[in-house]
């Protein structure tokens, strides 16, 4: 049985980080989900308009990295890779689970969603995969990162909440997938 990393110690870290990122350090984001149920794809499987849901405001911590400029026959172009760093605990209160193709409203410029890393461990101790009812109680998974680049979104399509949260998708029987429920 582990000596530290009880929920005890987990929660004093939920509750500091907590603290730090929503009430001191104070950078938030707005966060388009993309919906894939509502955006009409063409005949080649291409959506030329996406649809997003309302944004929600959310706490990061943010690393930017330098623009970098391009120029070609159409002329300059910017680039620049953002990565995101949010609160596990948040995103699970949203109920958000992040995708690609999702967009992050930063700074008057939209980020569009690369990647995910969620591999953030306390004490390398994830008690959502613990392999023993011993260690199921020690650790913590605290921090979810995104990768992103920044994107042009001309024409954004929202798609109104229900109560402040992303609706769940849930695959059911009788071959519907990812049915929304509200």
């Amino acid at each position: 049985m582990a000596l530290f990393g009880g929920s005890r110690d987990i929660s004093l870290f939920n509750t500091i980080s907590k603290e730090l990122i929503n009430d001191i350090i104070q950078t938030e984001i707005a966060y388009y989900k993309f919906t894939l149920e509502h955006t009409k794809v063409n005949v080649y499987g291409e959506a030329p308009q996406k649809n997003y849901y309302e944004p929600i405001k959310i706490a990061s911590l943010i690393d930017r990295s330098d623009q970098t400029w391009t120029s070609d026959e159409f002329g300059p172009d910017v680039n620049q890779n953002i990565t995101f760093t949010f609160l596990r605990k948040e995103f699970i209160n949203l109920n958000l689970f992040s995708d690609v193709g999702d967009l992050i409203l930063f700074r008057n410029n939209f980020y569009e969603v690369d990647g995910r890393i969620e591999n953030q461990l306390a004490f390398g101790k994830d008690p959502d995969y613990a392999l023993s009812t011993e260690t199921s109680d020690f650790g913590g998974n605290f921090s979810i990162t995104l990768n992103t680049h920044l994107s042009r979104v001309e024409k954004l399509s929202l798609v109104p909440l229900k109560g402040g949260k992303y609706p769940t998708t849930v695959k059911s029987q009788g071959g519907e997938a990812n049915k929304l429920e509200y």
